[in-house]
């Protein structure tokens, strides 16, 4: 019995200690709002913990990975536009040599939809970098789905 239990004991410790490690600095969610009968605008939030930053979806070729957002195309929808962000921040950064907006902290991207349906579901990905002064991690995906009623 006292075997079973240190076996127990050293891969409880073994998997905490492993998913310790995976980084997870920016928390994503997603919210919507019927602004008429057809129209709706989806918003993607990203909270970013202290000291990381992620990057604007306007950086230069040569720069680091943009955030990028795709939305799975549906017969109940269309897009008005492309996906809006608020003004970054700006900064020369070495690595890249030139300028690069970012956003601390958390940022709202937003996309309106016209409407075929007055209920669908939108849905896609977001790939992003998040960066703190000494390194960065490597680009991340995540899957996004919004109920619009």
């Amino acid at each position: 019995m006292k075997k079973v239990m240190l076996v127990f004991a050293l891969c409880l410790f073994t998997v905490l200690g492993a998913s310790a490690q995976i980084e997870t600095p920016v928390t994503w969610s997603y919210a919507q709002k019927k602004v008429s009968n057809t129209e709706a605008i989806i918003y993607l939030k990203a909270t970013i913990q202290d000291g990381w930053h992620i990057y604007s979806q306007h950086v230069k070729p040569g720069g680091p990975v943009k955030t990028s957002v795709k939305i799975n195309p549906s017969k109940d929808f269309t897009l008005v536009g492309a996906v809006s962000e608020p003004k970054p921040i700006e900064k020369f950064e070495k690595v890249f040599d030139m300028n690069v907006g970012y956003f601390e902290k958390q940022v709202v991207f937003q996309q309106k939809i016209k409407l075929k349906k007055p209920n669908t579901i939108v849905s896609g990905t977001i790939e992003f970098m998040v960066c703190d002064e000494t390194r960065c991690l490597p680009p991340d995906e995540v899957k996004f789905s919004v109920a619009v009623k």
